[in-house]
């Protein structure tokens, strides 16, 4: 069993960067790959970005390229997403997301098996 727990959301205006963070406990060396997915109020949930654990490749959705960065260090078991010049449009709850093993892609929420509880990112105009 794998435990994630988010942490650094909070209230910024448009432009803004924050740096969220996902610590994972438990049997977190068993996991292929982590994620970033978000959801606003009356939307489904969408992803955002994703790292392989060993490797560090990386891949981001389209509407955050540029501006958002995934990354994460093993030795301390902990995943971050750097999100820089935030929008209104970021506005959502930000779920951190562990894969324990490569089913195919990694944009797909049902692809992965570990979920956090979230943390909220409101971007004011």
């Amino acid at each position: 069993q794998v435990r994630l727990v988010e942490s650094g959301g909070g209230l910024v205006q448009a432009g803004a960067s924050l740096r969220l963070s996902c610590a994972a406990s438990g049997r977190s060396g068993s996991i292929c790959a982590m994620g970033w997915f978000r959801q606003a109020p009356g939307k489904e949930r969408e992803f955002t970005a994703a790292i392989r654990r060993i490797e560090g490749s990386t891949v981001y959705a389209d509407s955050v390229k540029g501006r958002f960065t995934i990354s994460r260090d093993n030795a301390k078991n902990t995943l971050y997403l750097q999100t820089n010049s935030l929008k209104p449009e970021d506005t959502a709850m930000y779920f951190c997301a562990a894969m324990s093993y490569y089913k195919g892609t990694y944009s797909r929420s049902e692809n992965y098996d570990y979920w956090g509880q979230g943390t909220q990112v409101t971007v004011s105009s």
